[in-house]
């Protein structure tokens, strides 16, 4: 098990460096990392490990790829609500420390839970997918200030919206999120 790695190397794995896809991915988790550094600096009072979180945050999103999400570039074969669980695999595949995998899995929506999975007969492994870690929820807040789709790069969500669109979906996912902005003094 590789407990440190650079983080561009395991995504160069997969992705090739000229695609526009590589460009999406990295922009995004460039994004997502810097955010996550942000809010973990500002809970000073806990043991956070910051090289984890930059690390975690890089590479969260790395199963992009093998779903279908033409507006950003992916033409695999899976849905993209899979990304999340089909980057567990590849960054397990890696050797990686698991709870690099555990973010990847975890980060989707604001945790999928087996619930969700049931009622709504998604095509995803038949188990809790919730952030639990304080890294995994910090990524996972992270990630839902910014989108990847080109037409909306430029957008910055703010905790209130974030409460709002999340709501549309799942109203659990909501409270959730919502619960995570006041853990983590968003």
């Amino acid at each position: 098990m590789r407990l440190s790695m650079e983080p561009l190397a395991v995504i160069e794995t997969y992705y090739s460096r000229d695609s526009f896809l590589y460009k999406v991915l990295v922009e995004h988790s460039c994004r997502v990392a810097e955010k996550s550094l942000e809010i973990a600096r500002n809970l000073t009072h806990l043991a956070i490990d910051l090289e984890f979180i930059e690390a975690a945050a890089m590479l969260h999103d790395i199963g992009i790829f093998m779903t279908r999400a033409p507006s950003i570039g992916c033409t695999g074969e899976f849905p993209y609500i899979c990304h999340g669980y089909l980057g567990r695999q590849l960054l397990d595949d890696q050797e990686l420390d698991p709870a690099f995998g555990l973010v990847a899995e975890r980060h989707t929506g604001v945790g999928i839970t087996l619930e969700n999975i049931v009622q709504a007969n998604l095509p995803l492994p038949k188990r809790d997918m919730v952030p639990l870690s304080l890294e995994e929820k910090i990524i996972c807040c992270a990630d839902k200030y910014f989108s990847k789709s080109p037409k909306n790069r430029d957008k910055i969500m703010t905790p209130q919206l974030i409460i709002e669109e999340l709501a549309k979906i799942n109203t659990g996912h909501a409270a959730r999120f919502a619960e995570w902005v006041e853990e983590l003094h968003l």
